[in-house]
């Protein structure tokens, strides 16, 4: 190598990990051989060996390596046995591919460079220094941070993903450090992934400011008794031997004894036929063609080689698995959370595009012309089997059930779309109807695929593991299929990938939204096909033209919304998000819809009776309140009463000039003593629970199951929290006699019982973890009472007792911080003084001043980045918080405070319902997961397994955060059985 040359190192590895998560599985079709990856990495290597020219790198290399991990263990081993010790084993179907790589990159023509008891990270640093010796420059072909040390005059990177050079600006902006405190930060922050200790919170940002203001790590450590902040003083005079042996660790060795040369870089054109041959073993139709049309070879003259399938299990498989993935620091120094493999410490802005998965055809379907007039109608079983066969070719098909009703568990199969490819969809009617014109050939039932012999060709294909079916909205679909005998797997869900992206934007996530966002595209409205009120008919009896339309768009738009979103995923390192917590989680939530829960009509008709005469008991002591009958239901004479006539504080006129009687503003006058805004608070709650629970529930009892299915939908909350409706089971108050009454109606047959397990208080635990208080974990970990021990702790009152009155005003504060409370709210709340609550927050925030550490450094991330992200990694935005208007701006400050609590609260209790099943059937127990409510989960089982079930239930949740996340505050669940939900709750 001489001066003027520029040497590639690609980080092989890397490139392995991103092209297994940017396809769906593909195996070979001749022997079901696993070939996802070696796919996406062949198209992520030839592109940029064709590309490079026109790139923002600008560079043409002369020299090109790819770098590969050898094996798990290294030096670094020997200096922290610790050291990456939560690695876990890749995925199965990825084995055998690590072999096949290798393979790949020397067909290519390009040295494949690995060796024993170092890491490619090594090898890399030690080829820069090599080439910068020789007076050629580098260019690093990644994104990760621990390769940021090496950049430099000569050296930089590029991000494939998002087509970006790093060079020191990128990682000054990035890190707020030059590239040679790049070790010295990361000794600081630590890194999860890796299991480098550094010091507990301390983030990259404080890690930045220390180092500016001490120089380097070895100054901060001598004068560390000069940092004002007492808990980050203390922490890091506590921790100094970690900050040094993590300095250690994330230092990269360039002085590695190599057996290869720079010499043996040099790059060489592709050898065509060999590259071909290896091509076409491997079965890549497509980059074939390209290869041989870039080469000038005939494919045709080549044949295929054998490419013998290697062990990759110790010797030659990267050392990050992909099975649970590991925990990474999230950039705010507080807290871990849960990463893909594929994810970069770099944060894509807006706008950013992957131009190499453009490369693997997941490029945006925007461009794309959407045509209706071009779907196919597909009305016999040879059409159909084409179809199917043409799936199987792509490894992909987006679909759209068509049924005869909004519920799942009663919906009768109509058709179905299906689209392999942007433009190419098309429609299979199994029971369309005649009764409106001339559908079918006359108002016949002919020229249609008879339901049976349809779903005899389908099944094979949803339940073929080498094709990825797509939908939108799929929960829905799965339950259908599931009842006519199709289990689909493996799937994706786009409204799921969207709401994991853009949870709290304000675009929502149903099909119309999204294909005006990202396709430019307003979809054929359901109501322009069936028309609109009385003149409205049911799909079956649609023209058969508009069905096919309208359906068969839905499922290409589906598709093209995937291949634009899926990428997304990958780029905002949100990959684990989707795949742990969220896609997991829907055959799961189908499965406890189908099984649905008994009801007890009589108790339901006997609490109806006792609601509605309790109302009007109500009713009669607000007219003589008022002086007056008046319809207690209409807002505007309440209003008119209440603010004009009598004159309470506090009204505030609407839009449409009449007083507001939100039932907050109810509330809040009540709590203030104000005895006619009481009943009438307490008239609504009565009367609500007797028009919502026990006179609607008996008509969503299914008359066939005889049960009750509620709807669960995963993308409906901002926090990851899910809901639920017809019938909603989530708002049943339980606080209430009432609420707790309308439990009793929730049943099981005589010779079973219902198991409720119940997390406690478990955002105060979250808060606890995160916040770090001393105080809180220790409560918490000897099982004290934490409401007694906030008390003690702020009123210096024994535990010991202590008056109930003094518990209840520091239990309302412990979970009144949690939602932002303000003195004016706590002051209502408790009846006290505004001043005297005032003082409560103040005593609160000196006795705990992490609490008030967390809120602040919260806010300060919310408005920075515009979401805040739980200890998984699941993103909350809040686009408002940095707006103009300061109640709205306020509101949204409080919102990401409990945003990142309870969303961590509703991402352990899906990681405990997405493992409960498999524990359950290990276990050989016959328990079946029934309803979730918030932080409860309701179980049926055989009495005389009731004692057996609960410690499986028990442990499955309490320790549901493990592996991503150890808590440092046990989680803990109360656990009953009973034979209805009220007593087991």
């Amino acid at each position: 190598m001489k001066k003027g040359d520029h040497l590639f190192l690609i980080d092989g590895s890397g490139y392995i990990f991103r092209a297994y998560h940017a396809l769906p599985p593909l195996t070979r079709k001749s022997d079901g051989l696993p070939v996802g990856a070696v796919s996406g990495f062949c198209n992520m290597l030839w592109k940029l060996m064709q590309d490079a020219r026109n790139t923002d790198v600008g560079i043409v290399p002369t020299h090109f390596a790819v770098i590969f991990d050898y094996s798990s263990k290294t030096f670094r081993n020997d200096l922290y046995p610790e050291y990456k010790a939560n690695r876990s084993a890749p995925p199965e179907d990825l084995i055998p591919q690590f072999g096949l790589i290798r393979q790949a990159t020397r067909a290519f023509n390009l040295p494949c460079v690995e060796m024993e008891g170092f890491e490619a990270d090594d090898l890399i640093a030690t080829y820069c220094r090599l080439a910068c010796e020789a007076g050629g420059d580098t260019t690093i072909i990644s994104s990760d941070k621990d390769l940021m040390q090496l950049v430099g005059e000569t050296v930089g990177m590029y991000d494939p993903m998002k087509d970006r050079q790093i060079g020191i600006p990128e990682v000054v902006e990035k890190w707020g450090v030059p590239p040679e405190k790049m070790i010295d930060l990361q000794a600081l922050t630590g890194d999860s992934v890796d299991n480098v200790p550094g010091v507990p919170g301390i983030g990259p940002k404080t890690a930045a400011q220390l180092l500016e203001q001490f120089g380097d790590l070895d100054g901060l450590l001598a004068r560390a008794g000069e940092i004002k902040q007492e808990k980050r003083r203390e922490s890091i005079i506590a921790n100094a031997d970690k900050a040094r042996i993590s300095r250690q660790l994330v230092t990269l060795k360039n002085d590695v004894p190599v057996a290869e040369g720079l010499d043996d870089f040099v790059l060489h054109a592709p050898d065509g036929p060999k590259l071909i041959g290896f091509l076409k073993t491997m079965e890549f139709t497509s980059l074939t063609r390209r290869v041989a049309e870039a080469t000038g070879t005939e494919a045709g003259d080549v044949q295929a080689v054998a490419v013998p399938v290697e062990r990759a299990d110790n010797a030659h498989g990267p050392d990050v698995g992909a099975g649970t993935p590991p925990v990474a620091q999230n950039g705010t120094g507080s807290e871990p959370r849960q990463v893909a493999e594929t994810e970069t410490t770099e944060t894509p802005k807006q706008g950013d595009t992957p131009s190499l998965l453009a490369a693997l055809r997941l490029e945006r379907a925007a461009t794309a012309k959407i045509d209706t007039a071009a779907y196919q109608c597909i009305r016999d079983i040879a059409t159909l089997k084409a179809w199917v066969a043409e799936a199987r070719e792509a490894g992909i098909a987006a679909f759209d059930v068509r049924a005869t009703s909004t519920d799942p568990m009663q919906a009768e199969l109509i058709g179905l779309a299906m689209a392999t490819a942007p433009g190419r969809a098309g429609y299979i009617p199994f029971a369309h109807k005649s009764g409106n014109g001339d559908l079918l050939g006359g108002g016949t039932l002919e020229n249609q695929v008879p339901l049976r012999e349809a779903l005899a060709v389908l099944k094979p294909l949803f339940e073929d593991r080498s094709v990825l079916k797509i939908a939108q909205n799929l929960k829905y679909d799965l339950v259908i299929l599931s009842r006519y005998g199709i289990d689909v797997a493996p799937f994706d869900d786009t409204m799921l990938i969207s709401y994991v992206l853009d949870a709290g934007t304000p675009h929502g996530h149903g099909m119309d939204a999204l294909a005006d966002k990202w396709l430019g595209h307003k979809p054929l409205q359901l109501k322009d096909v069936t028309g609109s009120g009385k003149n409205s008919v049911g799909f079956d009896q649609v023209d058969i033209d508009r069905a096919t339309a309208h359906a068969a768009e839905d499922a290409d738009v589906t598709l093209r919304l995937w291949r634009v979103l899926k990428p997304r995923l990958a780029a905002k390192g949100l990959v684990s998000v989707y795949e742990r917590l969220e896609r997991p989680l829907v055959p799961v939530l189908a499965r406890m819809e189908q099984r649905g829960i008994s009801v007890d009509r009589q108790i339901l008709s006997r609490l109806s009776g006792e609601l509605a005469q309790g109302a009007a008991r109500l009713e009669e002591e607000i007219y003589l309140l008022i002086g007056e009958r008046i319809n207690i239901g209409s807002p505007k004479q309440l209003g008119d009463i209440l603010f004009g006539r009598m004159g309470l504080p506090g009204g505030s006129k609407t839009k449409t000039g009449q007083w507001s009687t939100s039932a907050q503003l109810l509330e809040d006058l009540a709590a203030e003593g104000h005895e006619l805004p009481r009943k009438i608070v307490d008239w609504r709650q009565l009367t609500k629970l007797k028009s919502t629970y026990t006179d609607a529930l008996p008509g969503f009892v299914n008359p066939d199951t005889k049960r009750v299915h509620t709807s669960y939908a995963l993308a409906a909350t901002t926090t990851g929290r899910l809901s639920s409706s017809d019938p909603n089971l989530q708002n049943i108050p339980v606080r209430t006699a009432e609420g707790r009454k309308i439990r009793t109606a929730f049943i099981t047959d005589k010779s079973l019982r219902l198991v409720s397990a119940d997390y406690s208080q478990i955002e105060l635990r979250v808060l606890a973890h995160v916040a770090e208080i001393p105080q809180l974990r220790q409560a918490f970990a000897d099982g004290a009472d934490i409401h007694a021990i906030t008390a003690s702790e702020m009123f210096n009152v024994p535990v010991e007792g202590m008056p109930s009155e003094v518990r209840r005003r520091a239990k309302a504060i412990n979970f009144g911080i949690i939602y932002g409370i303000s003195a004016f709210g706590l002051a209502n709340q408790l009846s006290i003084p505004r001043e005297e609550a005032s003082a409560y927050i103040k005593k609160y925030f000196e006795r705990f001043p992490g609490i008030r550490d967390y809120i602040e450094e919260t806010k300060a991330y919310a408005r920075e980045h515009g979401f805040v992200e739980t200890i998984f990694g699941r993103r909350i935005h809040y686009p408002d918080i940095r707006s103009s208007n300061p109640s709205l701006r306020a509101f949204n400050e409080r919102a990401s405070i409990n945003a990142r609590l309870q969303g961590t609260a509703a991402d352990i209790i899906r990681r405990a319902m997405i493992r409960m099943e498999e524990a359950l059937d290990k276990a050989k127990l016959s328990a079946r997961m029934l309803l979730q409510v918030h932080d409860e989960l309701i179980f049926e089982t055989v009495e005389a397994e009731v004692e057996a079930t609960i410690p499986v239930v028990r442990h499955v949740m309490e320790n549901a955060a493990m592996p991503a996340v150890s808590m440092s505050v046990p989680l803990h669940v109360d656990a009953r059985a009973a034979s209805n939900w009220d007593e087991a709750h």
